[in-house]
């Protein structure tokens, strides 16, 4: 089992940036994907980006590509996101994610068996 624990959510203006940090703990952490996911109220959890255990690979949704960028310090067991061109419906709550052993860039919650606490964005217009 992997402990996540996410910062640096806040509110902003809308075009403003925000930068997401996340914790790992409990596995050997450059041998595994990360994901950001984010859950607005009464809307699903939907995927925001994935990157792969060395870095090399990164995934986007399409309503963040080009605004938002997934990184990862292996050294420090780190995982961010950076955000920017912030708009109102980025507002959520981002949740940083670790997959279940042998999912490699997955895009589905399903995939995922390790939660952080997550960190709440809100963009004001």
């Amino acid at each position: 089992q992997v402990q996540l624990v996410e910062s640096g959510g806040g509110l902003v203006q809308a075009g403003g940036s925000l930068r997401l940090s996340c914790a790992a703990s409990g596995r050997t952490f450059s041998t595994y994907a990360m994901g950001w996911f984010r859950q607005a109220p009464g809307k699903e959890r939907e995927f925001v980006a994935t990157i792969s255990g060395s870095g090399a690979v990164t995934r986007h949704a399409d309503s963040v590509r080009g605004r938002f960028a997934i990184s990862r310090d292996n050294a420090k067991n780190m995982v961010y996101l950076q955000m920017n061109s912030l708009k109102p419906e980025d507002t959520a709550v981002y949740y940083c994610a670790a997959p279940n052993p042998g999912v490699v860039l997955s895009t589905l919650p399903r995939d995922f068996g390790s939660w952080g606490q997550g960190t709440q964005v809100t963009v004001s217009s």
